[in-house]
């Protein structure tokens, strides 16, 4: 029988071939990794998931090598996208933020989407930095008008998608027949409106939009949702702009679709109608306002700012050194 001490040394033996607990400090050195020290390439592909809004307020600013790479990759803001920050709008200068976003693509911006980013001087400093701009889109912008947009509109010759949504202080003056002189290449324009208004008792010219419109001969989708138009516009629309494939005129109660239109029509493979739903509409929907109907207050476009006007608050809010400087 063995002994009791040659048991304990086998029992000892098979103890000692269990395989080890890992080094505490291996979990510590995991956990305190040195993000600073990602390469840039990393770095990179990291700021390339992220919102360009989210990079201006987050990332960008980290560390020196992630601000570096944010800053310094015009590849990173060739197509610029500030959609969707509509909760930003009272509390941070998004006019500046989207000088700082042009700035950092070094001329080679080839697309700026913004909402409610985009004024009457961030207009113009985009034509000058953004002589390759091929799409524009600017929604619930109210701080432009037509000559702004006049004036920064020339700059654009390569433009091929421009989109004014909910912009409602541009469009008169005949400034959309200067947008289709000054961009041969012009396919997708998109004006939309969130309501309807009848003109009919104001003298107002319901066509001179659409007359503009008209001279955008390459167009290939166009949107006029809530537009006040009538079968004139729409005729000179149609016999102008002969590629048309795609045509959105819901919600313009001034048109009278007859046989005449519906045969302009009948080669547009997508064709959405004034009575036709709105479900898929981006935008609210308001009820149409008739010349016969209470005057309309304005007071449910929801937006407005906290300052008072004439305050220093105010001031700073407003000055593009608060997001242009350093950024």
């Amino acid at each position: 029988m063995p002994s009791s001490s040659s048991s304990l040394r086998r029992r000892g033996g098979r103890r000692g071939r269990n395989p080890p607990m890992p080094p505490p400090a291996a979990e510590e050195e995991e956990e305190t990794r040195d993000w600073a020290e990602l390469p840039l390439d990393a770095i990179s592909a990291i700021l390339h998931k992220l919102d360009h809004v989210d990079i201006l307020m987050g990332p960008g600013q980290v560390c020196r090598s992630w601000r570096g790479a944010a800053r310094d990759e015009p590849e990173l803001w060739r197509r610029i996208d500030m959609l969707g920050h509509a909760e930003l709008f009272n509390e941070l200068n998004l006019h500046g933020m989207a000088q700082a976003a042009v700035r950092r693509s070094a001329g080679r911006c080839e697309a700026f989407w913004g909402e409610y980013a985009g004024d009457h001087d961030f207009l113009l400093y985009l034509g000058d930095q953004a002589p390759s701009l091929k799409s524009l889109r600017l929604i619930s912008c109210y701080n432009f008008f037509d000559e702004g947009l006049t004036e920064a509109i020339v700059k654009f010759p390569l433009l091929e998608e421009l989109e004014l949504s909910l912009c409602s202080n541009v469009g008169e003056s005949g400034v959309f027949g200067v947008v289709g002189n000054a961009c041969p290449q012009l396919k997708r324009f998109r004006f939309s409106k969130d309501v309807f208004y009848d003109f009919e008792a104001s003298g107002y010219d319901r066509d001179d939009e659409a007359l503009g419109i008209a001279s955008m001969r390459e167009l290939r989708s166009l949107q006029l949702f809530g537009n006040c138009l009538t079968n004139k516009g729409l005729t000179a629309i149609l016999d102008n702009c002969l590629h048309l494939e795609s045509l959105d005129i819901r919600h313009c109660f001034n048109v009278n679709m007859d046989e005449t239109l519906r045969a302009k029509c009948a080669k547009i493979s997508t064709l959405r109608l004034p009575h036709d739903s709105t479900d898929d509409y981006d935008f609210q929907v308001q009820e149409p306002v008739w010349a016969d109907s209470e005057p309309w207050s304005g007071d449910s476009m929801g937006y407005g700012s906290d300052y008072e006007l004439d305050s220093e608050d105010y001031d700073d809010y407003c000055d593009p050194s608060r997001y242009l400087d350093g950024v």
